[in-house]
């Protein structure tokens, strides 16, 4: 594997004034995303509002945008079906992407045999390297340590994106897998420690808007600099804080909004964004100069 680098963003899936997906937009906005520094770009995830989003459209978004830009594309294919994950999983090969992401299962609480037999069934359905997505937050279930350590060894996972928050259970994966198993947090405001205990870098939502600052902070740690990219990581509090505030992705469709890119409104049941969010958004991307 990896040639997915160490910033990819998770990519909003941009919508017009009626709620449709705007496919114009979502290649521009891809573009932005790599002109800024991402390395790899994560499409149809929970920041694409991955569960509002129809199969067809998924498949055009994921056509469309890795025509357009010369990184690599994750196509996010998990749900709470098995069955479904695979047909998700080999619509997107078809695509031609170059990896998938795939979420613990939601809802259904499985048990770690079951995440277990799950995942090494999409596995088993696919060429494609794949990142486990660990996210309790959202799933109603945390995939342990020793089970995502299990996993690693399935040829074609390659990577987890660790968002539950516990940075000793990323450091549980980070020391019991192998070097060519990389672990991404996908928690925004870790990216620096996840780092210093062995990680690999970030899937991002605050990479949106801040994608060279991060840049600019793993160099300075990979660098030896600790002191230059722990400044920076407290200079980007805030602005991890503002993004999260609320439901994702609406503070960062709002944030873009307000940086002039167009990425419209989300579909319900998100609903758009309240002045107290605008307002807390846009005072912390003016302190950060980007308005």
């Amino acid at each position: 594997m990896n040639n997915w680098g160490r910033i990819i963003t998770a990519m909003v899936t941009p919508m017009d004034a009626e709620g449709n997906v705007n496919y114009d937009k979502a290649v521009e906005l891809a573009k932005h995303l790599v002109e800024q520094g991402s390395t790899a770009l994560v499409i149809n995830g929970t920041t694409g509002e991955s569960p509002t989003v129809t199969a067809d459209e998924k498949e055009k978004l994921l056509s469309c945008i890795k025509k357009s830009v010369n990184v690599p594309i994750i196509a996010g294919v998990g749900t709470n079906s098995t069955a479904a994950t695979i047909e998700n999983a080999q619509r997107a090969e078809k695509v031609g992407v170059d990896g998938l992401l795939v979420v613990v299962p939601y809802y259904n609480k499985p048990n770690q045999q079951s995440l277990y037999e799950h995942f090494s069934a999409v596995a088993k359905a696919t060429k494609l390297p794949i990142m486990l997505y660990n996210v309790p937050g959202r799933t109603g279930i945390n995939m342990t340590a020793e089970t995502s350590v299990a996993l690693s060894k399935i040829p074609n996972i390659v990577a987890l994106k660790e968002a539950s928050g516990d940075l000793n259970q990323l450091a549980t994966v980070v020391r019991d897998t192998d070097d060519d198993f990389y672990v991404y947090t996908g928690e925004d405001a870790q990216i620096l420690p996840t780092l210093a205990v062995g990680g690999y870098g970030v899937v991002s939502v605050t990479a949106h808007v801040v994608c060279k600052e991060i840049k600019n902070m793993i160099d300075h740690y990979l660098n030896g600099n600790v002191q230059e990219a722990a400044k920076i990581h407290l200079k980007l509090i805030d602005v991890s804080e503002k993004l999260f505030m609320t439901a994702n992705p609406i503070p960062v469709k709002a944030a873009l909004n307000l940086l002039g890119m167009d990425v419209g409104i989300t579909r319900l049941p998100l609903a758009a964004p309240s002045e107290d969010v605008i307002k807390a958004v846009k005072d912390s991307l003016t302190e950060l100069g980007l308005l």
